[in-house]
C-alpha cells in the first residue's frame, strides 16, 4: 500500500495558516458575545456513535494525561515509611478522589462532551512506577465513583441547527500497561528487552501470562464500567506494552503473538474482543492506535492502517491515534512543534477509507481554529486536545460563545505539567496553576468591606497574573509598567524560534485586563448575584515609572505589590565594559547588531534561547529583523519535518528518513538553512550544558544547537578577561569522578589559556531581584509592600513560579491586609507527595 501524503499535508498547512489569520483579523472584540457555530461549526458538530451509545455534543476528545490526581496503590501502612512523615489529607487522595472529580467535572462544565483519564493500570506488572494507580478489584473501583458522578451531573448543549438538546458529559477510564517502560522490576514485555527511559530489563511474558494480561484488562474495563464510566481507552501507542507487542522493535517473538502483524497485532485485538464481550454495546472503547513510532523498526504506516480495521472489526468504537514513542527523540507535542504538524498520517488513515468509527486526530492543537480547519479539511472525524485544557478548562464555552481572544491558550512549554508528572508531582500548568488544584485555588467574589484597591508596580508575567485573579475576587488594581505594553519579558521568549506561542499569552493578558467590569461567576460556575457589586475594574498605567516616593503620596491604595521582576547579574568580567559585550535584553529586547561569531556566557535556559535566536537571525536580512511578528499560526511544518527526518511520505518503518545510524538528527533528507553564526556557549559549572533545563525539553534544546553544528559547548570556563579587541580570554577546568566498591575519587585538570576571537560577547550570566522600591521604601510603606516573581526570587526566568506565585498571593491576600508584608513569606512547594517520595528514593538507590 502506497500513501502520498506529503502534498496533501502541505496543503494543510496552507489552509491551516490562511484559516488562522483570517480569524485572527476578524476576531470579534472580547466583550462581544456572538455565536461561534458559523465560525466553528465542524467543531461544534454533533457526532452519533451509535443507537447503543448515543450522541457526543461536539467533536473534542479531552485526550489522557496523566495529572497525578489518579491516586496510587500503596497499602496505607507503608505511605508513613515513604514520606518520612504521617501523611496528611493531601497525601490521601489514593482514598478520595474528590480532587480528580472536580479537576474533570471543571471541564465538562467549560463544555468538553467526552475525556479520557490518565492512564491505569490492570496489573501489578503493568505499573508505570511502583504502586502507582491500578484498577484491579472493587474496594479500588468505588472511590473511583464521585469523578463519574461529578461529570455525569454536568449537561453539556448540542448546537445542532434547530435543536436546544444537551447530553451528559461522558468520561472513560485510560487502561495503560507500561511494559517496559515500567519503572520498577518487575517490568514486562513482549520480548527479554530494556527500554533506553527505565534502568530495568523487562521479561517476556509467557503464553500463559499473555492471557492472565488479556482477562486483567477485561476486569479492570469492567470495573470501570461498575463505576460509572462511560467507556475505557485501550492504550495501544506511544511504546507501551501493547506497542511493544505491535512493533518489530520489541517484539522478537517466534510463538503466535510474533512475527507477522496478525500474531503481533493478536494480544491487543484479544483485549479488544474480550471487552466487548464483557461489557456490552452500550460500552465505549477507544482504540489508541500508533500512526508514527518515530523510531527505528516501528510500525509501518500500512500495518497501521491494517490494524485501524482490524480493530474496528473487534469491537472499538472510536479510534484514537498516537504519535511518537516515549523514547524517540523527535519531538511531538514541544511548543517547538508547529500546530497540527502530525496531522498528515491521520489524513492518509482517513483517505484509506478501510473504517468508518470515528478517527481522532491529534499533537499540538491547541486552537479553535486549527481544530476546525482538521475537521474542514476532513483530516479527521474528531480532535484530541488535552493540555490545553489544562491551560484554559473553558476553552469550548469560550469558542462556542464567540470569545476566543479571551482563551488562555497553551503555549506547549511542558514546565508544570509533564516535567512534574516525570518526578512524581501533581501536574499543574504555566499559564493556568489553577489546574488540578481546583479544591484549593478558587477565585471568588469577596463581600464588599473585604475588597481592596491594589497597586501593582510592573506588568510581566507575575504582575499579569496577580491582577487577574485579584479582579475575580472583586478588588480593584492599578497596574502600572514602565513599557508600553503588558507582558514583561515574555515579549522577548516570543521572539525565540519555537516559542511564538508565547504571544498567545500575551493576547490572553491584554484581553483579560481590558476588560470592563462586569458580573463575575461564583466557584461553582454559576452566575454571581448581579445586585453585588461588579468583577474589580483594572486600570492600566503604562510608560510610568513609579518610585517608592510616588507610593507613599497615593494614599488610595491599600496594599501595594513589587512586580519589577529582574536585572542582570554583573559576572565581573576584567573588561565587560567593552562595545562588543552586550546582556541578552540588548539582543532579545532592543535588537542590538550582533556578529558573526559570538560568545554567549551563560548556559541556562536565557543562554540556550539566546543562541536558538542568533542561529536563526540575520541582521542583515530585515525580512527576519520582525522575528518578534512571527506568531504560531505562521509557523509552517516543512522545516520541522526536514530537521527531524520525519517520513512525510508515510512508507518507512516508524516514520523515520533513516540516512545514518539511530540518530534523528542524522536522518533529514532535504538540505536545511544554513546557521547565522558560529557560537561558543560557556559556563563555569563543570556539568553538561543545560543540565537544568526542562525534564522533558531540555533534550530537544540540546539536540538542536548540537544539530547545527555551529555551537561549540565549554564547561568549567574561567573568565580571565576581554581584551581591547572584544576577544574572550578563557581558562576550563574539567572534573572527572571515578568510583569503585570501596570509594570514589575526583580528579580535577585545567587547560591551557584560551583566546576566543569573537566579535561579539553576550551575557546571560542569570539575573539578581530588583529591589530598588522596596530598598526605597518607608518602613510605613514596606508593611503593606509584597513581592512577587523575580522580585521575590530571582533563579531562573521561572514563569512558572511567578505566574503561580501572583494568582496564589492574589487569592489569599484579603486574610493578609492585618500582617506585615516585611514578614510574608510565600509558601514554597508543598513537600513531596508518595509518588514523588517514591521517585526520589528510586533514582537515591539507583
Amino acid at each position: 500500500m502506497s500513501f502520498s501524503t506529503a502534498s496533501a499535508a502541505v496543503e494543510l498547512d496552507h489552509q491551516l495558516h490562511e484559516d488562522e489569520n483570517k480569524n485572527s483579523t476578524t476576531s470579534s472584540s472580547s466583550s462581544t458575545l456572538v455565536s461561534s457555530t458559523n465560525r466553528y461549526p465542524k467543531l461544534f458538530e454533533p457526532l452519533s456513535l451509535g443507537p447503543d451509545i448515543g450522541v457526543l455534543p461536539n467533536r473534542v476528545l479531552m485526550g489522557s494525561m496523566h495529572t497525578g490526581l489518579e491516586g496510587h496503590s500503596m497499602p496505607k501502612w507503608l505511605v508513613p515509611l515513604v514520606l518520612g512523615r504521617w501523611p496528611t489529607q493531601a497525601d490521601d487522595h489514593h482514598h478520595s478522589m474528590d480532587r480528580m472529580a472536580a479537576y474533570f467535572a471543571a471541564r465538562a462544565q467549560g463544555g468538553v462532551g467526552l475525556m479520557v483519564t490518565g492512564g491505569v493500570a490492570p496489573n501489578r506488572a503493568g505499573w508505570t512506577g511502583p504502586f502507582s494507580g491500578q484498577l484491579t478489584n472493587e474496594a479500588e473501583m468505588v472511590p473511583h465513583r464521585v469523578v463519574t458522578q461529578a461529570v455525569r451531573d454536568v449537561q453539556v448543549p448540542i448546537l445542532a441547527e434547530g435543536s436546544s438538546s444537551s447530553v451528559p458529559a461522558r468520561i472513560c477510564l485510560q487502561i495503560l500497561h507500561a511494559g517496559r517502560y515500567a519503572y520498577h522490576p518487575w517490568a514486562v514485555s513482549a520480548s527479554t528487552t530494556q527500554s533506553p527511559i527505565s534502568p530495568f530489563r523487562a521479561k517476556a511474558l509467557t503464553k500463559a501470562q499473555i492471557q492472565q494480561t488479556v482477562d486483567d484488562f477485561v476486569r479492570t474495563a469492567v470495573l470501570a464500567q461498575q463505576a460509572g464510566y462511560d467507556g475505557v481507552e485501550i492504550m495501544a501507542s506511544e511504546g507501551y506494552l501493547l506497542s511493544q507487542f505491535l512493533s518489530p522493535r520489541t517484539n522478537h517473538r517466534t510463538d503466535e503473538y510474533g512475527g507477522s502483524l496478525e500474531n503481533r497485532a493478536r494480544l491487543p485485538l484479544e483485549i479488544v474482543r474480550a471487552t466487548r464481550r464483557a461489557t456490552g454495546s452500550n460500552f465505549i472503547i477507544i482504540f489508541r492506535l500508533s500512526l508514527l513510532d518515530l523510531v527505528e523498526d516501528g510500525l509501518l504506516f500500512a500495518e497501521s492502517v491494517e490494524l485501524a480495521q482490524r480493530v474496528q472489526d473487534a469491537g472499538a468504537t472510536i479510534l484514537n491515534t498516537g504519535i511518537g514513542w516515549h523514547e524517540a527523540r523527535v519531538p511531538t507535542i514541544h511548543t517547538s512543534v508547529p500546530r497540527a504538524a502530525f496531522g498528515f498520517p491521520t489524513k492518509a488513515l482517513k483517505d484509506a477509507n478501510v473504517v468508518t468509527i470515528p478517527i481522532v486526530a491529534t499533537n499540538r492543537i491547541n486552537h479553535p481554529q486549527t481544530a476546525e480547519t482538521l475537521l474542514q479539511q476532513d483530516y479527521s472525524d474528531m480532535i484530541s486536545m488535552a493540555r490545553p485544557f489544562l491551560a484554559d478548562p473553558d476553552l469550548l464555552l469560550k469558542a462556542r460563545t464567540g470569545r476566543t481572544n479571551e482563551i488562555n491558550t497553551c503555549i506547549g512549554c511542558n514546565q508544570a505539567c509533564l516535567d512534574h508528572v516525570f518526578v512524581g508531582q501533581v501536574a499543574s500548568c504555566l499559564v493556568n496553576p489553577m489546574a488540578c488544584h481546583e479544591t484549593e485555588l478558587q477565585p471568588r467574589l469577596l463581600p464588599l468591606e473585604q475588597r481592596l484597591r491594589i497597586g501593582v508596580v510592573g506588568a510581566g508575567p507575575a504582575g499579569c497574573a496577580f491582577t487577574l485573579a485579584a479582579r475575580q475576587m472583586g478588588h480593584d488594581v492599578v497596574l502600572y509598567d514602565k513599557d508600553s505594553k503588558v507582558g514583561g519579558q515574555f515579549h522577548m521568549a516570543k521572539r525565540i524560534p519555537g516559542k511564538e506561542e508565547f504571544h498567545e499569552t500575551l493576547r490572553f493578558f491584554e484581553t483579560m485586563l481590558h476588560q470592563p467590569p462586569s458580573a463575575d461567576a461564583d466557584t461553582d460556575g454559576n452566575p454571581a448575584d448581579h445586585t453585588a457589586a461588579p468583577r474589580g475594574a483594572v486600570e492600566l498605567r503604562l510608560n510610568t515609572t513609579l518610585s517608592a516616593a510616588d507610593m507613599e503620596q497615593d494614599t488610595s491604595i491599600d496594599i501595594w505589590i513589587d512586580a519589577t521582576g529582574v536585572e542582570p547579574r554583573d559576572p565581573k568580567i576584567p573588561g565587560q565594559d567593552h562595545p562588543n559585550v552586550l546582556s541578552y535584553i540588548d539582543v532579545l529586547k532592543h535588537k542590538k547588531p550582533v556578529g558573526k561569531r559570538v560568545a554567549i556566557i551563560g548556559a541556562g535556559g536565557i543562554g540556550f534561547d539566546v543562541a536558538e535566536y542568533l542561529l536563526h537571525h540575520d541582521d542583515q536580512n530585515n525580512n527576519n529583523n520582525n522575528s518578534d511578528e512571527i506568531k504560531a499560526e505562521d509557523v509552517t511544518p516543512d522545516s520541522f519535518w526536514k530537521t527531524w527526518g520525519i517520513d512525510t511520505t508515510l512508507q518507512t518503518r516508524g516514520g523515520l528518513v533513516v540516512v545514518n545510524d539511530n540518530d534523528p538528527l542524522q536522518q533529514s533528507h532535504a538540505p536545511k538553512p544554513p546557521p547565522q553564526r558560529q557560537l561558543y556557549m560557556l559556563q563555569r559549572k563543570t556539568s553538561k550544558l543545560g543540565k537544568g533545563l526542562g525534564k522533558t525539553t531540555g533534550w530537544i534544546h540540546r539536540a538542536t544547537l548540537k544539530q547545527s553544528g555551529a555551537v561549540e559547548m565549554i564547561a568549567g570556563a574561567q573568565y580571565q578577561q576581554i581584551d581591547a579587541n572584544g576577544h574572550l580570554h578563557i581558562t576550563t577546568t574539567t572534573t572527572t569522578d571515578k568510583k569503585n566498591k570501596k570509594a570514589s575519587t575526583t580528579t580535577t585538570t585545567s587547560s591551557p589559556p584560551r583566546i576566543l576571537e569573537v566579535d561579539t560577547i553576550v551575557l546571560c550570566s542569570g539575573q539578581v531581584e530588583h529591589t530598588t522600591l522596596r530598598d526605597e521604601a518607608s518602613p510605613a510603606l514596606k508593611r503593606r509592600l509584597y513581592a512577587i516573581g523575580g522580585a521575590y526570587h530571582a533563579g531562573e526566568l521561572d514563569a512558572k513560579r511567578a505566574i503561580d506565585m501572583g494568582t496564589r498571593l492574589a487569592l489569599q491576600l484579603h486574610n493578609l491586609t492585618t500582617h506585615d508584608a516585611q514578614q510574608f513569606v510565600h509558601p514554597g512547594p508543598p513537600p513531596p507527595g508518595v509518588e514523588q517520595s517514591l521517585f526520589h528514593l528510586l533514582r537515591r538507590f539507583l
